[in-house]
């Protein structure tokens, strides 16, 4: 069915796929809570802590000086990555959730006033609803939502209707983490631009999948995590055009952000240390860079297109079940495929899917708004990346027709 991809070869780049729960061959369906991490990623783990662990920046021996150049270097690989004008652009974070709250504070300390607006989408991870709730209350704003169809697409004609003067911020989900849908980023954003109201994209379930360029999405903020794009826990990605990171005050105060500290002044070092207070992560930014070439190697464009071909296969054999109900069914998404077995709750179909060897997540995928919408509760969630097989599908959607089995 691929001619292009080897999955055989790629699967052997990860090794926890070589292995049996409960008797059986694992299926690891449960790609979009974490991806699981090549080789040469746990490889440069242990090679960076075995032989080249030291604090970076300001230490001239020759460990430290080789730390911070790899350090230096991996924000380069994320700025070519994702096309960012500079390395000034480009700030490491704990992961998404903590590149949000760093806008939510500090583009919110400098912009936003009793009042004023930020809109959001009802689709939103609970990462990108939080903050704005949290700023919202501290500043008296108000925070507004854009609503999607039963599909799950995002009706752009309310959120047009939404922005007013005192809209001072949109932060949507690049793709979402329930049902998959790829929401038009680059016409939310220039929506928002025609009223001089900046943009922040959540691309956690994005930038694995396809090729980013946040120029031409023409972006303010955007953000990942180096755990979602088979990278290390523990670290991710803040992108803010240059303009916006000047003004903007720190997020934190500490170690490595500072010029010059008196008891009576500090001033603030240059981007993008300005935004990276204490000891960073700078071994896990490294090997993030890592899992980046990785990707490049395979080629982004060879993924998304066997990525497609896994969607649509899994799509049309999903669909066949009886009694089976599938949520986000937007003709725009990605591999992910969340729904509900008619007599099942999520967690029980989720435990006899686990006893079966396959690995889905269940419950409400940190976006209870979104489930509102719905009037359920949750869903059982199946995740595909590029090492899951055809097989593996077949494998999948034949249990779950052994599960309704059972019920009858």
């Amino acid at each position: 069915m691929n001619n292009f991809f080897d999955v055989i070869k790629v699967r052997g780049d990860f090794p926890i796929l070589n292995q049996k729960v409960y008797g059986k061959p694992l299926v690891y369906f449960d790609n979009a809570a974490t991806t699981q991490k090549p080789k040469v990623v746990i490889e440069a783990l242990n090679r960076l802590y075995l032989e080249g662990n030291s604090n970076v920046h300001r230490g001239v021996h020759y460990l430290s000086e080789t730390m911070t150049k790899e350090y230096e270097i991996a924000r380069e690989k994320v700025r070519s990555f994702i096309n960012a004008q500079s390395v000034r652009e480009i700030i490491f974070t704990k992961g998404t959730t903590d590149s949000i709250n760093a806008v939510a504070f500090s583009f919110g300390e400098a912009y936003i006033q009793e009042g004023d607006e930020i809109i959001v989408s009802e689709m939103e991870h609970h990462s990108n609803i939080i903050p704005w709730q949290m700023l919202c209350s501290r500043k008296k704003a108000n925070l507004k939502v854009i609503p999607f169809n039963d599909k799950g697409e995002l009706i752009l004609e309310e959120y047009e209707k939404l922005i007013t003067p005192k809209t001072k911020l949109v932060a949507v989900v690049h793709v979402s983490n329930s049902l998959g849908t790829i929401n038009p980023v680059e016409e939310i954003t220039a929506i928002a631009h025609k009223n001089n109201i900046p943009v922040l994209i959540d691309g956690t379930q994005a930038i694995q999948h396809k090729k980013i360029d946040v120029q031409d999405i023409d972006c303010d903020f955007y953000c990942f995590s180096g755990h979602k794009i088979y990278g290390p826990t523990g670290i991710g990605v803040l992108y803010g055009k240059e303009r916006w990171l000047q003004e903007m005050p720190p997020y934190q105060g500490g170690g490595d952000m500072i010029d010059r500290v008196t008891f009576e002044k500090t001033t603030y070092a240059e981007l993008p240390a300005k935004f990276e207070a204490g000891t960073p992560n700078y071994i896990d930014a490294a090997v993030l860079g890592v899992a980046l070439d990785y990707l490049n190697n395979l080629g982004l464009e060879n993924i998304h297109n066997y990525e497609k071909q896994l969607l649509d296969y899994c799509n049309e054999k999903i669909q066949t079940i009886d009694g089976l109900k599938l949520y986000g069914t937007s003709e725009n998404k990605t591999c992910i495929f969340s729904f509900l077995l008619d007599g099942f709750s999520a967690y029980d179909t989720g435990l006899l899917l686990d006893k079966m060897g396959i690995a889905v997540r269940t419950g409400h995928h940190c976006t209870q708004p979104l489930w509102d919408h719905y009037q359920t509760d949750g869903s059982v969630r199946a995740s595909l990346a590029f090492y899951n097989t055809f097989e593996e599908v077949d494998y999948f959607c034949e249990t779950l027709k052994g599960i309704q089995k059972m019920l009858n």
